[in-house]
């Protein structure tokens, strides 16, 4: 009789170790099952997804992945976090976006659970004379405010510092950040006349007497809003990270006082292990820069939730996507986390909204216990790996922006516009044929939702980068669609055929019904083709299938007065067939070309 050890886990004791070659090659006898001819470093190729930035996900990695050493948190190169204890100490801040003059608003958030306040102020938010009843009733020795004012900073910084004064806050006490960003604000709007003096000045007084407020912010949310990738991102904010430490010495300042008036803000996505590691990396870079310059090397980062993954149909679903991004935030260790409402995209948020956005870092925080470890990600080979990576594509971004001269030469030259754009392009692709899904819209639509209304929110600066969602193309069928259902009473139909047995069509009749109605598209699929209302169809079942049967029943579907006929599956030569629908195909081509000819416009 076998006796197990004390501890009853060393159960492979005594079986041998396997390889990497082993894995391999079972990894090829799986392929091959499905038709593909692959061995060793080949199979596993196979696996393996291609990021943007040109970087690739593998599906296994080891101790033999290489990275340099992230060193510990709180110490250069600060891979593993800007602060020794992390998050730990209560987790990271809850800071809440405010763009309307809704004093309801900002105290209900403060008493259930955010710890600081992001106020959208002049173009974009509400004016700088609203500020005081904003902040009516607020503590302001306990409750940080960033401003985010544009043009504008000025006179919305030099009011809240009076606010401060008025209220006998000491200016020991007061926390927060200004919020000036002069190339953001360029970014966003084309605007290259920004005055960088009253900057300087504010960044000055900050330094010598309000030593926990911060004056400038490094927003790369504008370039990731313009399609840009996560090493474009870091590239871009490293850029004008190194334009604002020239600006503000050049003023007089210090590296180490300039260095320590700026706050850096990211997007975190749903995908969460980019997320962990741009975060990772945006540290590292920084420090990296630091050294150079002689300055103290920590990232104060804050993120917030994607705009762009934001869907206007299903907005439900926003929740999740915030839920994961948040965590990879935290993972990641951000000192600052927004989320963004589930109805951001839609308009002002409700309290239902609101509540939901700062609960989501509260149940992470408290209940989930994730910022009771040091950097969780440490140690995964896959985001140590990932993060090296990642650091080195968006070094080489900042290093392109910097032979063209900096960050405002880049973005006036139209050189940082055009990067965004062709990343943006290839991203689109992807979208339209479905190969990066966004559920509720592109996958699982649901045509029958009453479309969720919020009141308008201010109308964000605009002329320079544009802002770019996920959902754009197929929101746009889907509002054709929905006027056409407003003219007419019904939506555009097409009629699905199903060919044989359930066992035989189901597969294709889901994806069939999935892909029309992304495009606001009613499949009808019980009863015949001439009372379903519908001017074209699509057949559904499998290969065998077709092979005996799509040519006789197209033809017969266009003697009932079909204009066109779909077949879903890979293209073939069947008789009267006029297109396929098939994975992989372009779906918002083939769905704006059938409303096209129903007469939706």
């Amino acid at each position: 009789m076998t006796v197990l050890p004390d501890d009853g886990l060393s159960l492979a004791a005594e079986f041998p170790d396997a390889t990497h070659e082993q894995w391999q090659r079972l990894v090829a006898g799986v392929l091959r099952k499905s038709g593909k001819e692959v061995s060793d470093d080949a199979a596993e190729d196979a696996l393996s997804t291609t990021l943007e930035d040109g970087l690739r996900a593998r599906p296994l990695y080891s101790a033999l992945d290489s990275a340099p050493d992230p060193g510990l948190p709180g110490f250069a190169p600060f891979t593993r976090g800007g602060r020794a204890e992390g998050n730990t100490l209560g987790g990271w801040d809850v800071r809440q976006r405010h763009t309307a003059a809704d004093n309801g608003a900002v105290l209900a958030d403060l008493e259930n659970g955010v710890a600081s306040l992001w106020l959208s102020v002049g173009a974009g938010g509400f004016p700088v004379s609203s500020l005081g009843p904003v902040l009516d009733g607020v503590y302001l020795d306990l409750a940080p405010v960033v401003l985010e004012a544009g043009r504008e900073v000025e006179p919305a910084a030099r009011e809240l510092l009076r606010l401060y004064e008025q209220r006998g806050v000491a200016r020991d006490v007061a926390r927060g950040n200004l919020g000036a960003d002069p190339l953001g604000h360029e970014a966003r709007t084309g605007d290259d006349g920004f005055d960088f003096a009253p900057v300087a000045a504010l960044a000055r007084l900050c330094a010598e007497e309000y030593p926990g407020l911060r004056a400038l912010t490094v927003d790369a949310l504008p370039y990731h809003e313009a399609g840009g990738s996560a090493a474009q991102e870091l590239g871009a904010s490293l850029a004008t990270g190194v334009a604002y430490l020239r600006e503000l010495t050049g003023a007089g300042l210090s590296v180490e006082q300039a260095a320590a008036q700026l706050e850096f803000r990211y997007a975190a996505t749903a995908d969460q292990f980019l997320t962990i590691a741009k975060l990772r990396a945006a540290r590292r870079l920084w420090a990296r820069v630091a050294e150079v310059c002689g300055a103290p090397g920590g990232q104060v980062q804050h993120a917030v939730t994607s705009p762009v993954m934001m869907s206007r149909r299903d907005p439900w679903v926003n929740m999740l996507r915030a839920t994961v991004a948040t965590l990879a935030a935290g993972v990641g260790g951000a000192e600052s986390v927004t989320v963004l409402p589930f109805d951001h995209a839609l308009g002002l948020p409700d309290a239902f909204a609101r509540r939901i956005a700062r609960n989501t870092s509260t149940i992470l925080v408290e209940e989930s216990h994730l910022a009771r470890v040091i950097d969780p990600a440490g140690g995964s080979w896959y985001v140590e790996r990932l993060t090296d990576e990642l650091a080195h594509a968006g070094w080489e971004f900042f290093q392109r922006i910097e032979r063209e001269g900096g960050q405002a030469a880049a973005l006036r030259s139209g050189r940082v516009g055009e990067e965004l754009a062709a990343t943006w392009a290839a991203r689109s692709a992807k979208l339209a044929k479905r190969r990066e899904p966004v559920t509720g819209v592109s996958e699982f639509p649901h045509l029958a939702e009453r479309l969720v209304a919020r009141e308008p929110a201010p109308e964000p600066p605009s002329g320079g980068l544009p802002r770019v969602r996920r959902d754009e193309a197929y929101e746009n069928l889907r509002a054709r669609s929905d006027a056409h259902l407003a003219a007419t009473g019904t939506r555009p139909r097409i009629f699905l055929a199903a060919l044989g047995p359930a066992a035989a069509h189901t597969a294709r009749l889901t994806f069939a019904s999935n892909l029309f109605q992304a495009g606001g598209i009613e499949p009808v699929t019980e009863g015949a083709f001439e009372d379903s209302g519908a001017t074209e169809a699509c057949l559904c079942s499998s290969d065998a299938l077709y092979e005996e049967q799509a040519a006789e029943v197209t033809a017969s579907l266009k003697s009932a007065g079909a204009a066109q006929v779909f077949l879903a599956g890979r293209p073939g030569q069947y008789s009267g067939v006029d297109a396929y629908v098939f994975a992989g195909c372009d779906a918002v081509a083939v769905l704006s070309a059938t409303l096209d000819r129903m007469g939706v416009s």
